[in-house]
């Protein structure tokens, strides 16, 4: 058969064909890109929500952005605490009667007060020190009378001024160690600068405890009546025992009697050993 009797079986072939026959689709210039249109077929559109999340999860966290998170949230738990404080202060306030807030208010005016003298007497003390023509005597002096108020605080030394004495006198054995120390405390609270309790000084680390129907003050046994001499502001220190709820009623309502009294010397003469360090000595030994 020549190449023209082909040529016309081809033509009478196609046209033949029906019109609804499509022509088949090219081959794949690749061997994978058919498989990859194929697949890509028949998977569903992903939408842009779904492209946000599937970046966002599994979060990728790196070292500094974890310590920075820690430290945000401590910083959040620790301002949370101190409002859960504030709040249960102010709660306490809120349900306080106005005797109370008065008292307070004077506590915390008092105390204001005795910090603002204590700032002018070290401003005064450096003014003195820097416009001293001599200022190692200055200094010196300076020194003399801060050993002098250490000696009083450490109980080494007896000391004299205002102060007021109370008395307890306990006829039904119902006073305990710790309200003295409660005692104590309070005074202290007001100002008080030292502290004798039946001839034993009380000083930074004293210590009550209860012996059968005594106390004992570091190790000292005292018996009632308790007799407190104390050396300090007379109208700081008696308020501050006479509160509504405070040492005096507390004491009363054991039915102990209480009596306090005002005086314009007061003398705190009883005296604590001085230790000598086992290992510090002055430059000058």
């Amino acid at each position: 058969m020549s190449d023209q009797d082909e040529k016309a079986g081809a033509n009478l072939l196609r046209k033949e064909l029906p019109d609804e026959v499509q022509a088949e689709a090219p081959p794949a210039a690749e061997g994978t890109e058919g498989a990859d249109v194929a697949e890509d077929a028949t998977q569903p559109e992903i939408t842009g929500r779904q492209r946000l999340l599937n970046g966002l999860w599994p979060p990728r966290v790196s070292r500094a952005q974890l310590i920075v998170a820690l430290l945000l949230f401590g910083l959040g738990f620790g301002l949370a605490v101190q409002v859960a404080s504030n709040s249960d202060g102010d709660s306490a306030l809120r349900g306080a009667r106005q005797e109370d807030l008065v008292r307070i208010l004077d506590e915390l005016d008092d105390r204001t007060q005795r910090l603002e003298d204590e700032k002018q007497g070290l401003e005064k003390q450096r003014d003195e020190l820097e416009n001293s023509s001599n200022q190692a005597e200055e200094a010196r002096r300076q020194t003399i009378e801060k050993e002098r108020q250490l000696g009083v605080l450490a109980g080494t030394v007896a000391a004299q001024g205002p102060g007021i004495t109370m008395t307890i006198d306990d006829t039904k054995g119902t006073v305990e160690s710790d309200m003295l120390l409660d005692a104590i405390q309070e005074l202290r609270a007001a100002g008080a600068e030292a502290i004798q309790v039946n001839g034993v000084r009380v000083v930074a680390n004293t210590y009550l405890t209860d012996v059968g129907q005594s106390v004992s003050v570091d190790g000292n046994k005292i018996n009632a009546p308790y007799r407190f001499k104390v050396i300090g502001k007379p109208q700081d220190l008696e308020p501050a025992l006479n509160i509504p709820g405070g040492v005096v009623q507390t004491l009363e309502k054991e039915q102990a009697t209480v009596t306090v009294e005002r005086s314009g010397k007061i003398v705190v003469d009883a005296l604590r050993a001085a230790k000598r360090p086992d290992y510090a000595r002055s430059s000058s030994q």
